[in-house]
């Protein structure tokens, strides 16, 4: 699954993400790409959790094309 995630702006941030995500899904692999401020996430967690688990954070992410 790949998200955009607009505000992701920082090497902070993609650790916040990385935390948020592995802490709802220990197993889950995740890559940010700062650059194009996209991460990608493989997880047995459906999109719309994933996506509320970013927002709890205070990320807006929305599924990317």
């Amino acid at each position: 699954m790949k998200f955009s995630v607009p505000e992701m702006s920082c090497g902070h941030c993609t650790a916040s993400i990385e935390k948020a995500i592995k802490e709802a899904d220990s197993a889950a692999q995740i890559a940010c790409d700062l650059p194009s401020r996209s991460v990608d996430v493989s997880s047995s967690l459906s999109p719309e959790a994933i996506a509320a688990t970013l927002d709890e954070i205070g990320f807006e992410a929305k599924p990317a094309a």
